[in-house]
């Protein structure tokens, strides 16, 4: 029986913090207490000054894996997770092949099962043609079903409006969409490509991919959603008047529609355009200053649920490209944590509410059995943070298979000082630790 017992680390959980000792037994927590003691053998250990949070749950990351693995794949994306205190990861269905089919998503579980550092779980992806397969989809053991409503790759585009209508009205499971309205965007790269040819500015992203893409898209997928009683998430809002398509008058567990901000649109605004160009062109594109703060806002008045990375690393020489070659999406897995933390530290949100949002509220949303918490029964899913330590984001540092980061030559003012998935320390500061037998495939209590 192996047993851990962290010894007065500051437990930063359920709204509150308070200095508590953990143990850890067979990979959940055993008890939380006070001058606790053990007998026979346990690995003790002293965790005063150090915060103790659940693993961070991140419900929109693209790991790559198949078919894309020359930019990154599960064991190297997970890896760089753990090491950023992320111990669950869902992942999406735009893999080569798209996952369309139960016998494609299953091939993904069966590499996570080999290779996977943290716990996940997969999205199942819907297209026009594939509805009896998505119907198929068995919501205890997988996270959702992804529609793209707009920038897909692949088959996955979802525009046929009948196909949409019965997707709404036919899946039981939580239904989660990409929402930009593909006929505003493609009409707006049109303009661009009169105006600059082949050299469109990286600025024009989000003039291209704007507010009315995005408006148009979020609001007739909640339309949808309240027409059917949907259980509908939307991933990553960019802007500040989507945020006012979402209520916060009942309590999480009654919404049925939910809502996501992504790390990149609470950190970067258009004016990082000019210093870091296409490594931060994202699908939804990062725009103004006035549409961060509107985010910032409806994620602390609970308008925005959960907080997520879309984890999507492209090649350095991909993303060297002009506008019209160079991919969107970047890494961000590995400092999302961090970058919160940061955002604490400036006053812009409590600790507790960080944890609420990476943490607390995604198990939540997604009906995460036994995970998101620090309770007792609970998986030992545990990330220690050093508060008085910096971190620095180098190309040395980083354990990306891309090898980059929008957020290179940043410094954090916490570390991630050890993280633990199902009661292993699967990461630990300066240590090579990392064991791959460490994660779970996920179950929801649905």
């Amino acid at each position: 029986m192996s047993r851990i017992l962290l010894k007065a680390a500051t437990l930063v959980n359920e709204g509150t913090e308070r200095v508590a000792d953990v143990l850890i037994e067979n990979g959940r927590i055993a008890k939380i207490g006070t001058d606790l003691t053990v007998e026979g053998k346990v690995d003790e250990r002293d965790c005063s000054g150090l915060l103790l949070l659940p693993g961070c749950i991140d419900d929109q990351v693209h790991f790559r894996e198949p078919g894309l693995t020359h930019k990154g794949n599960i064991a190297s994306e997970s890896r760089a997770a753990v090491a950023g205190g992320i111990t669950s990861f869902m992942e999406m269905p735009n893999t080569v092949p798209n996952a369309l089919t139960q016998t494609l998503l299953e091939d993904k579980y069966q590499i996570a099962q080999r290779t996977a550092f943290a716990n996940y779980s997969f999205f199942m992806g819907a297209s026009n043609d594939n509805l009896e397969e998505v119907l198929k989809t068995d919501g205890k053991t997988v996270c959702g079903v992804k529609i793209f409503m707009g920038s897909s790759t692949g088959n996955m585009l979802v525009d046929n409006t009948a196909v949409l209508e019965r997707l709404f009205a036919e899946v039981p499971l939580l239904i989660a969409t990409h929402c930009e309205d593909e006929a505003t965007v493609r009409a707006n790269l049109e303009l661009y490509k009169e105006k600059y040819g082949d050299n469109i500015p990286m600025s024009a992203h989000p003039l291209i991919r704007n507010e009315e893409a995005c408006y148009l898209s979020s609001s007739k997928a909640v339309e949808l959603a309240k027409k059917h009683n949907t259980r509908l998430h939307i991933l990553h809002i960019s802007t500040g008047k989507e945020t006012h398509l979402f209520r916060n008058d009942i309590p999480l567990e009654q919404k049925r529609i939910t809502s996501e901000a992504c790390i990149h649109h609470l950190w970067f605004t258009d004016a990082d355009y000019a210093t870091k160009g296409s490594l931060i062109k994202w699908n939804p594109a990062v725009k103004t200053q006035a549409d961060k703060d509107e985010i910032w806002r409806a994620l602390l008045d609970d308008r925005i649920d959960v907080i997520a990375t879309d984890h999507a690393p492209h090649t350095l020489e991909e993303k060297s490209q002009s506008y019209l070659g160079a991919p969107s999406g970047g890494p961000l897995v590995q400092h999302a944590l961090l970058a919160m933390l940061e955002a604490s530290k400036e006053g812009k949100i409590a600790r507790t509410r960080v944890v609420e949002k990476m943490a607390h509220a995604v198990a939540t949303c997604f009906q995460l059995e036994e995970r998101g918490f620090i309770r007792e029964g609970y998986y030992a899913d545990l990330v220690l943070v050093n508060p008085d330590a910096a971190t620095s984001v180098t190309k040395e540092s980083l354990f990306y298979h891309c090898g980059w980061s929008p957020l290179e030559g940043t410094t954090f003012s916490n570390r991630i000082e050890a993280t633990f998935v199902n009661g292993i320390p699967v990461y630990e500061h300066g240590k090579d630790c990392v064991y791959r037998e460490a994660g779970m495939r996920l179950t929801f209590n649905r």
